[in-house]
């Protein structure tokens, strides 16, 4: 799964990007330009999600920008944001999706047991009663495109209003970029592995 030569849509080679790309990608990870672009010989490699996305950079760089905002300023917190990228992760088979984020989640103190039991929904996982809403929330948008009334109503009474809004736009976004990286055939990185004791979906 690491070779990206396999891919459907192959990433773009940093010694091809030119100043479009670089804008685009500083839109988002500013600094992130002199770090993977400097031509040093121990400079990083592009992750193929970043060489992918610049064939149209246009799209990527604004998209970067506001992707940063659910990644570095979650008003839902990094745990649950995680929870639900997890659980949207396994339901749509995206495994460059899921490698990353049960990768961050783990980072972040999540178990093998939670990553787990987040991605395959299971019931039985000592979620809060908020955790457990907001799965269900997860499949709800997935499944029928909307958060039923009941797990609406109890998460309104536990969440604000800026909180809800950007528990869907978590769900939509990461189901969207599933459908990108599956569609693409977007390879795992070199090196890049699951933590130990967690499957791929």
């Amino acid at each position: 799964m690491s070779d990206a030569a396999n891919a459907r849509l192959a990433p773009i080679p940093k010694q091809r990007w030119g100043e479009r790309e670089r804008a685009a990608l500083e839109r988002g990870f500013p600094g992130a330009s002199s770090t993977f672009l400097s031509g040093a010989p121990d400079a990083p490699p592009i992750p193929n999600v970043l060489g992918t996305l610049m064939h149209h950079p246009g799209l990527a760089g604004p998209f970067f920008a506001y992707n940063r905002v659910l990644l570095q300023e979650p008003a839902l917190g990094h745990r649950l944001r995680e929870l639900l990228v997890l659980r949207v992760a396994w339901r749509t088979r995206a495994a460059y999706e899921w490698v990353q984020h049960a990768r961050l989640a783990a980072s972040l103190g999540l178990t093998p047991e939670e990553i787990t039991a987040a991605g395959r929904g299971d019931a039985g996982a000592a979620w809060t009663a908020l955790e457990a809403d907001l799965l269900a929330a997860a499949d709800e948008l997935l499944d029928a495109h909307c958060i039923a009334d009941g797990t609406w109503t109890r998460l309104a009474a536990r969440l604000d209003e800026r909180q809800l809004v950007e528990l869907v736009f978590t769900v939509g976004t990461y189901a969207g970029l599933a459908m990108a990286f599956n569609s693409f055939g977007l390879e795992l990185d070199p090196g890049l592995e699951l933590p130990a004791g967690v499957p791929l979906p």
